[in-house]
């Protein structure tokens, strides 16, 4: 028996100034107040990139150099996997389309939002890198050398 074809979606975890955006759902109702990471599904013939490019313009109209990935695959029910991308160097402010609130959360404010459950792992993730940018990646301690 063949395995179900599984939709994919995308989703941007947009940073700037240390801070990362996050976009509060209106539907569907069961989901409805909560916030995720901005993207949607990936059209047939595109590619993960090209999705979210497009779903950036379409759903917040802004622009971003879309990096790596964060975290892995993670499962939405039986039909469909997420895949969330780093993103840099937004071009715009988020506009209003497919949510009611967009908000920039730094480190300190992550836990601020109730996440949509699949999101949410994420978060952890995102947490460590935004503390990693912030202190450095030797724990804020620069290597000094001989005088």
């Amino acid at each position: 028996m063949p395995l179900p074809t599984r939709v994919s979606v995308v989703g941007a975890a947009l940073l700037r100034d240390e801070r990362v955006l996050a976009s509060r759902r209106t539907a569907p109702p069961h989901l409805a107040g909560f916030w995720e990471f901005p993207g949607g599904k990936v059209e047939d013939g595109e590619s993960d990139v090209v999705a979210l490019a497009r779903e950036l313009v379409e759903e917040l109209g802004v622009t971003a150099t879309i990096g790596g990935r964060l975290g892995g695959d993670l499962l939405i029910g039986d039909t469909a996997v997420l895949r969330v991308y780093l993103c840099t160097d937004v071009v715009g402010e988020p506009q209003l389309v497919d949510h009611d609130a967009h908000r920039w959360l730094s480190v300190d404010e992550l836990d601020d939002v109730p996440w949509i459950p699949v999101d949410a792992p994420l978060v952890e993730e995102l947490r460590q890198l935004l503390g990693i940018s912030r202190t450095g990646p030797s724990g804020g301690a620069d290597r000094a050398g001989p005088g």
